[in-house]
């Protein structure tokens, strides 16, 4: 499986506008939020949708605020991200045209088996993030305005905590993703906020356990969003525009959303969100 681009390149991207990108037809660069890099589902639709089009697609993976900035830089020619807020101001400053469903997945609550919290079972992930905030349980953020760290956020306000004490601790490396965040929570026998996608690929080497889930409020919608032409003429918008097509068509990149992950973990690891995709199913 092809490795995210390197930490290096994320750096360049975010330093020198225009001197990475490809922007040539037949050829574009996503930035790409790590989740779905990790999980493998990205390099399965860019190999795909290559063998299909001829359009080759590669990426740099960083957390969705960093992607953001990545794109504003006009380095890319769209980004695959998870934040709401953050996507909603991208469109309205110029620097995309629209956000796209594609896909999405949840968040989990994860901690030691012997959950000393006391939150295993809670339906409220606001609830059970107040309870270990109260009992001073370690709890370990990514702490780096990613769309999980945004996400998390969330739900802290929902709760009406402001995270800050010896038991919440920002890991330093956050930024490299939520498997080097869960693998740390891990060593640490503590409680953290991530995906189920990285849960499930790492849950065979880690202690954790899944203590709270299905809450409405840990959905984990992904979009995609092309970068504004008018703002960056040189991005491949044609091509991002065929790329976005092809994953949000039902028979197309939809199907190959629904199947992954079914085979290895029992479920697949995300499920399609397009438009498309969810008028054929209020059709049967």
């Amino acid at each position: 499986m092809r490795k995210r681009v390197s930490l290096w390149l994320v750096c360049l991207l975010l330093c020198f506008p225009l001197t990475v990108q490809a922007q040539t037809k037949g050829f574009l660069l996503m930035a790409s939020t790590i989740g779905p890099i990790d999980a493998g589902i990205v390099s399965v639709l860019e190999d795909q949708f290559e063998k299909e089009s001829g359009i080759r697609v590669r990426h740099v993976g960083a957390g969705t605020g960093e992607a953001l900035k990545i794109a504003e830089k006009g380095n890319v020619d769209l980004v695959m991200v998870h934040a709401k807020s953050l996507e909603e101001k991208f469109v309205k400053d110029g620097f995309g045209t629209e956000r796209i469903p594609v896909m999405y997945n949840d968040f989990v609550i994860v901690g030691p088996a012997g959950d000393p919290a006391g939150i295993k079972g809670m339906a409220g992930a606001a609830e059970a993030l107040k309870k270990i905030a109260g009992k001073g349980a370690p709890f370990i953020s990514r702490g780096d305005k990613s769309g999980t760290h945004v996400a998390e956020m969330e739900i802290w306000a929902k709760a009406g905590v402001k995270p800050a004490g010896a038991w919440y601790t920002v890991y330093e490396k956050g930024k490299e993703g939520n498997a080097p965040t869960l693998k740390y929570t891990d060593e640490k026998g503590a409680y953290t906020f991530i995906d189920r996608a990285t849960y499930l690929s790492l849950k065979d080497t880690i202690k954790l356990a899944v203590l709270v889930e299905k809450d409405d409020a840990l959905l984990n919608f992904i979009s995609v969003i092309p970068v504004n032409p008018k703002k960056f003429p040189r991005a491949n918008y044609k091509d991002a525009m065929k790329f976005i097509e092809w994953m949000t068509a039902p028979e197309k990149g939809q199907k190959i959303i629904v199947d992954f992950g079914v085979d290895k973990y029992g479920s697949p690891l995300f499920f399609p969100n397009s438009t498309q995709w969810q008028a054929l199913q209020g059709k049967k």
